[in-house]
């Protein structure tokens, strides 16, 4: 409603003097303030905020008449009332200066097109010189309480019981009257007034007087506390004509404010709290409408510590009260008790550094025109301390006169405190005194055209307003005004400003593109689209309008109420918003009488006038001219004076298409958005009168011209009490009727109210006894602004604040004292309320049928954890037993939802684990939820109801339901929820030991998310072998966690990773069983998987190829790879290619960089036979490796030179390019594969002629994707190093890689290899060569190819293969000469390969070699990596 912007501002004096003000009191209009202190008078202007005269009284007439203590304006501005110590009323004359007009004039630059003015233009925005003139004094004789001006009289309350009423012109004996108190009798109501009991006022005066006029009287605080109300009961003022109330049980009032909008009387007490009253309008009693005090929930420190209420002000809109404490402090409410905001708490009663700051004490403040500032005197102790320091810092020489000074709070407040129409309702619009700030959301997806351009405006290229259709409603989605919290914050036009200040009106448009401002005289309006204001070309034409009733925008006309000075009569206007802002452009209606309010519905608008008549008038746009314009007629009059008994109590009014009976909307929906009734907020009253269809309904036969008789208006009825403000929407939607057909309520502390329909489901006839429709009350955080209907939202604003006190320098500047202020947007989900109170009253079928209308809304998942976190809250922590418990029932009604499972199980993680019991009690037992989950396939769920279990039940039930989940997750891949079930299972195993049990969360090794297992699983490439053995593998570090995670529960871990080792080793089986390499691979990089250990150890069970022939298959429809065909031409294999040989070499030996080997290596192109110059680039290779092995590894103890002589002749005497390096070599070099790729490139195609360029693409257009192929190799790498030579063939046949099978029918000649396996590979390759025969033509030239070879297999010659496949025996001495005490420095298995036997692939008696530390091209396969961190020496794949 309101909200503090910026830091406040000081004014200082001009004139300086020892006295402080202490006293401001503002003219009717608030553009004067009268400013007291002990012997001066002061008049001060508004805008600009500067001094204009001050009377100082000479110390004579100051010892005579006392010092001054309170004063009065007279209503017109021309006089003011000052009374002093001794019992002195002085009056002063304002006269407007003689000889020079203007104090302050602004100066123009030459030129400029504001100089040349109609007359009497300047006086709107200088600052007037006028002077003060003593009259003669009257003196009463007695101290003054209270001052009170009344149209032509002035009212004084004195010290000895009297009330004194002065006429302001003859203040001669015949315009003065005295009533004694004590002559006015007091009563409990004005019907028990003749008889019933009565206050004894004996010594009793009225410490402070305000006069109501709604009410008509005076809210009185007596001197001994009582509150009380005086009622004349005729025109004059006389002692046997006043009557009295007071409010029982109150005796210690300080103060008192009234609310004429409202008829409210706030009264502040010595306890702190502020009492608002109202008069029941039937007794005439006072009674307590609602209290403002500050809560102990938000307030802990302060609440009760305020001291008593010292100053209350309601702002000058009546829409919010101001309240101050004698201990300090401001606190701001809405008119219905909303909490805006407060001084007391938070950043402006501390300082960043938590000490507590003083209070601001305040002697007085008053608001300022329209409620944009707060003028505010701080207490004279306070300013003297501030302003000495500040005097000793400038160190300017002492003197003994202080500047004054006064602060200025500055406020935006939202457009619905003075212009309630309906489009300002549809968006959040607040304004400041001079600028905009509007929610702003995206115009073109407002429109939801996706080609803006056909809507644009032919003039100002702004969209034109679609006309409004019933079945095509303007939804705004969460995207266009949910989505930021920033303001479009739009300057008003300066030009216009400075003339017409200050903004009295704004309006907005329902698509919030465009805005209208209206201040003392004419308006203006802004368009987004073209970022430019539009103000009266003529202004003359500006000056001789000002807006009255309001404004509004239809479609694109901008709707005014205005008076016309010149013709002197009440008009209601039409601007088009594209012509020029001119009354030439106009369609004008001449209106009876003044206008208050105004608003529009569809093509309808609605007047309410002062005479209390509500007039309907419709409008429709004509096309006919050169200029659109707009026709309005006169529809219906309504008269409402038998029902209001002041038009200044009208709030708000408003046409809805809302109706008791929706059973007629059912019937024939076309009428359900018809204006089918009046709201009307009557001082927080809210009164519906509806359509009166009781008569002969024959309207469908009549003809139109009888159809613009409208219906008449049925009696008003009240729906509710308290109500700020009123939302409704003409839209309709028939999946959202709930929502878009219910009207909704702001009602200060009482929170929201809907009144909401109620619908028969699938069109039954309704029962007659549920009503219609039922106004639910909730509570909701935030001051709603503004309600978005489709998405069940409401937005609004709060204030925020920020700490500056880093600029103190010495003294404490406003900076220091005050946060710095700022507005926030905020929004909040209200539906959860909504159905919650539903199901309260047993209205499940509708809440249902309301939930389901918004199941598709982002958020609703949220709503539902709200609502049963909201009730689990309320009953779990209850003291008392609840008869009729909610829960079950939310519980019941949440399954009808998909999202049944995530709700509870978010709701239970969010809440303590107390209440879990009963939350469980209500919704079902956690391991049935826990299944219903699995049998869904919705494993993240499961795995938070995991976290649960492992809570609630015994460790092994949770085991067992971890494993369900983890051979599920492994069988969907889905490897980030492994390894945290993994990291659980762990958790679990030793939990069991320790006690209590822990939840998971505590068991991870550190803060990177628990991953550290796997990372310390990854080691680099030449590790020392220090776990190692001859020959023989340590089975134990297979299964335990890296040293240093735990110490402690080392057996216990023992089991646990066995146990999960044997999970994995499972899964590993059934998917090598399945055929599913790529899965394997996968599974393999993702969770550390120990795959040629455990391959080497299934080598003669499951790493076995039954049927060649499908495992290629599977292998082609995996990797996405195609199957080969037939080239056109026959040509030599162009792996004989000597062509490009010397191009490759000499590039190799140029970049000397693994680099662009590996990426070279990966080509087709190389030549299988090794050749001197491959020597070279091989040491180059060793020497990276070497350098990586250096920097890299932590667990490593030695690197002998052997080991390294090993690796290298290993690698120089196995030539085909899939045994260089491992993937990790490839993943060091991924970032510049594509780079390196098209250097090489380039230089081979170059020596390359038109039929081998031929064969090359026909070759790749045989080869599957980059990726599959670096998997196939990696894989195949894998599968060698294990032994498992069928696989290996397959691979090479797939890849039709000859070499590969080359070497495979060569290691079968081995005695030590089975011979089921030489059975199998025969047989397989025999088959293959069937198949190919007969099915897949192109593996014909790849078999012919390695014909020679297949023939070798099937002689089945015993004699070995030739030497230069393996090592001469001298290496292997060198190997074993290592071996000595110097630390068994043995080569891994990946690295045996050149041993005298082919170590790890022909040795069936070799142990697993699990545990044995391995490269990480094991954990990561090179399709999975995307970079690579060097942490804990290893390295390290971070997994995309």
């Amino acid at each position: 409603m309101y909200f503090l912007t910026g830091w406040p501002r000081r004014l200082l004096c001009p004139l300086r003097s020892a006295e402080e003000p202490f006293h401001i009191q503002p003219s009717s209009q608030r553009f004067y303030f009268a400013l007291l202190s002990e012997t001066q008078l002061s008049i001060w202007f508004s805008r600009p905020s500067v001094l204009i005269v001050s009377y100082i009284e000479s110390a004579k007439a100051a010892t005579q008449f006392g010092f001054y203590q309170r004063a009065e304006w007279k209503p017109d501005d021309s006089m003011v009332a000052v009374a002093t110590a001794k019992g002195y009323i002085l009056l002063f004359d304002v006269l407007g200066g003689r000889d020079e007009k203007y104090l302050y004039e602004p100066v123009y630059p030459k030129g400029s097109p504001r100089v040349k003015v109609t007359p009497g233009y300047k006086e709107e925005h200088c600052a007037p010189a006028l002077s003060l003139e003593m009259k003669k004094p009257v003196d009463l004789e007695t101290p003054i309480t209270s001052l009170q001006s009344l149209q032509e009289d002035l009212l004084v309350c004195t010290a000895d019981g009297y009330l004194h009423v002065l006429h302001w012109d003859g203040l001669g004996s015949n315009g003065h009257k005295a009533i004694c108190l004590t002559t006015i009798p007091f009563s409990l109501d004005l019907q028990s007034a003749r008889g019933g009991p009565s206050l004894d006022l004996e010594g009793v005066y009225i410490h402070c007087m305000e006069y109501c006029v709604t009410l008509d009287g005076f809210a009185v605080v007596l001197s001994d506390g009582r509150l009380g109300f005086i009622t004349p009961l005729s025109n004059t003022i006389t002692a046997d004509q006043l009557q009295g109330v007071w409010a029982a049980d109150v005796s210690d009032g300080t103060c008192v404010a009234v609310n004429n909008k409202y008829r409210l009387m706030a009264f502040g007490c010595s306890s702190g709290s502020v009492l608002v009253y109202m008069i029941d309008t039937t007794t005439g009693s006072m009674q307590l409408s609602h209290r403002l005090e500050l809560t102990p929930k938000h307030y802990p420190d302060i609440y009760n510590k305020t001291g008593p209420v010292k100053l209350i002000r309601w702002s000058p809109d009546y829409s919010v009260i101001m309240v101050t404490w004698e201990c300090g402090g401001l606190s701001l409410w809405s008119v219905f008790g909303a909490h805006l905001i407060c001084t007391l708490g938070e950043d402006f009663a501390y300082q960043s550094d938590g000490t507590k700051k003083d209070p601001l004490k305040i002697s007085s403040m008053s608001w300022g025109a329209e409620g944009y500032h707060l003028w505010v005197l701080p207490h004279r102790q306070e300013r003297r301390i501030q302003e000495e320091q500040q005097d000793e810092e400038m160190i300017s020489p002492p003197h003994a006169s202080l500047q004054a000074g006064i602060l200025q709070f500055h406020f935006i407040k939202s457009a619905l405190t003075v212009n309630p129409c309906t489009s300002n309702q549809e968006q959040v619009l607040l304004h400041g005194e001079d600028r905009l700030y509007l929610t702003c959301g995206d115009p073109t997806q407002m429109h939801g055209t996706s080609d803006t351009r056909a809507h644009l405006h032919p003039r100002d290229g702004s969209p034109l307003h679609p006309p409004h259709r019933p079945d095509s409603p303007l939804s705004q989605g969460p995207s266009t005004l949910l989505g930021h919290k920033h303001w479009q914050v739009v300057q008003i036009h300066s030009t216009y400003l400075e003339s017409n200040w200050p903004i009295r009106f704004a309006a907005i448009d329902s698509a919030g593109q465009c805005m209208a401002v209206a201040g003392r005289r004419g308006f203006a309006h802004y368009s987004l689209f073209t970022r430019k204001w539009k103000l009266f070309g003529n202004i003359t034409q500006e000056q001789n309008m000002t807006v009255t009733g309001g404004l509004a925008w239809w479609n694109d006309f901008v709707v005014v109420a205005c008076y016309n000075f010149i013709d002197q009569q009440e008009q209601l206007r039409l601007y088009q918003r594209s012509s020029n802002l001119d009354n030439a452009f106009a369609s004008v209606t001449k209106l009876h009488s003044d206008t208050l309010l105004l608003n529009v519905f569809k093509d309808m608008i609605i007047l309410f006038r002062a005479d209390c008549a509500i007039c309907l008038y419709s409008i429709e746009r004509r096309n006919d001219g050169p200029n659109p314009s707009a026709n309005v007629e006169l529809l219906q009059e309504v008269s409402m004076s038998r029902y209001i008994p002041h038009p200044g109590l009208v709030v708000s009014v408003t046409l809805t298409s809302v109706r008791t009976e929706t059973g007629i909307t059912l019937k024939a929906p076309q009428q359900a958005c018809t204006a089918e009734s009046i709201m009307l907020n009557l001082a927080g009253q809210l009164i519906m009168l509806q359509r009166d269809r009781s008569g002969p309904q024959v309207r469908e036969k009549e003809t139109p011209v009888v159809n613009k008789k409208l219906l008449p208006f049925c009696p008003p009825v009240v729906l509710a009490q308290c109500v700020e403000n009123v939302w409704t929407t003409c839209r309709s939607n028939k999946k959202k009727r709930h929502l878009l057909e219910a009207l909704w309520l702001s009602c200060g502390e009482a929170g929201m109210k809907v009144w909401l329909p109620l619908f028969p489901r699938d069109h039954r006839k309704p029962h007659s006894f549920l009503s219609r429709r039922i106004m639910l009350p909730f509570h909701i955080n935030i001051y709603p602004l503004a309600v978005l209907f489709e998405d069940a939202l409401v937005l609004g604003a709060t204030n925020e604040t920020v700490l500056y006190d880093g600029l103190q320098g010495s003294s404490e500047p406003l900076e220091a004292l005050f946060p710095y202020c700022t507005v926030e947007r905020t929004s909040q989900i209200y539906l959860h309320h909504i159905l919650r109170q539903l199901l309260v009253r047993n209205l499940g079928e509708q809440a249902l049928m309301l939930a389901q209308s918004c199941a598709s809304l982002p958020y609703f998942p949220h709503v539902l954890e709200l609502m049963v976190h909201v009730v689990l809250e309320e009953e779990a922590t209850s003291r008392e037993p609840i008869p009729d418990p909610l829960l079950p029932t939310v519980a019941k009604f949440i399954t009808e939802f998909p999202l049944f499972l995530q709700t509870i199980v978010h709701c239970a993680r969010k809440t303590e684990y107390a209440l879990w019991n009963y939350l469980f009690a209500a919704v079902g037992n956690p391991k049935d939820l826990f299944e219903e989950c699995l049998m869904a396939q919705d494993l993240d769920t499961a795995a938070s109801y995991l976290i649960i279990l492992q809570n609630m039940e015994v460790p092994a039930v949770s085991r067992q339901h971890a494993t369900l989940l983890f051979n599920t997750a492994l069988e969907q891949g889905k490897w980030d929820l492994c390894r945290h079930m993994i990291r659980f299972l762990k958790a679990i195993g030793s939990g069991e030991m320790e006690s209590p049990p822990t939840t998971p969360s505590t068991q991870e090794p550190s803060s990177t998310g628990g991953f550290e297992f796997f990372r310390n699983r990854s080691i680099s490439l030449s590790q020392s072998a220090d776990s190692i053995t001859t020959g023989k593998f340590n089975l134990q570090k297979t299964f335990s966690m890296p040293t240093g995670a735990s110490a402690k529960g080392r057996d216990g871990e023992c089991a646990e990773n066995m146990y999960i080792d044997m999970m994995l080793w499972r899964h590993a089986r059934h998917l090598l069983e399945q055929v599913r390499l790529r899965d394997l691979g996968c599974f393999s990089a993702q969770l550390g998987f120990e795959l040629i250990g455990w391959l080497c150890r299934e080598r003669n069970r499951v790493a076995r190829v039954d049927d060649f022939v499908s495992a290629l298959k599977k292998l082609h429809k995996d990797f996405l790879w195609p199957f080969p065909v037939i080239p056109a031409g026959s040509l030599s294999s162009p792996l004989k290619n000597r062509g490009c040989r010397p191009v490759l070499s000499t590039q190799l030996l140029k970049s000397q960089s693994a680099d662009s080997l590996l990426n070279t290596l990966f080509m087709d192109t190389v030549p299988p036979s090794a050749t001197p110059t491959n020597n070279t680039w091989m040491d180059g290779l060793g020497q990276r490796t070497k350098d990586m092995d250096m920097a890299s590894s932590v667990h490593s103890s030695q690197h002998s030179p052997q080991t390294q002589d090993a690796f290298l002749s290993l690698l120089t005497n196995k030539v085909e390019e899939y045994s260089i390096g491992s993937a990790t070599d490839l993943t060091e070099t991924s970032s510049v594969v594509d780079g390196d790729w098209t250097m090489v490139d380039e230089n081979v195609t170059l020596s390359l002629t038109q039929a081998e360029l031929e064969h090359i693409s026909m070759e790749l257009a045989n080869k599957g994707p980059h990726k599959s192929q670096v998997q196939l190799r990696y894989l195949l790498h894998v599968f060698m190093e294990a032994g498992c030579l069928e696989w290996c063939v397959v691979i090479g046949l797939i890849l039709r890689d000859a070499g590969v099978i080359k070497q495979m029918i060569s290691f079968l000649d081995n005695p030590e290899v089975p011979a089921e396996t030489v059975q199998s590979v025969r047989s397989g390759l025999l088959a293959v060569d069937a198949w190919a025969s007969a099915d897949c033509l192109g593996y014909k030239p790849f078999l012919s190819l390695i014909q020679p070879q297949l023939q070798q297999l099937m002689e089945s010659t015993s004699e070995q293969v030739q030497p230069e496949a393996f090592q001469p025996a001298g290496q292997t001495s060198k190997l074993s000469a290592s071996e000595g005490p110097g630390g068994a420095a043995a080569p891994r298995v990946e690295d045996g390969r050149g041993a005298a036997a082919p170590l790890g692939m022909a040795l069936p008696s070799l142990e697993p070699a699990g545990g044995s530390p391995r490269p990480p091209s094991e954990d990561s396969p090179p399709e999975q990596t995307e970079e690579q961190t060097e942490e804990e020496g290893a390295y390290d794949c971070t997994l995309s």
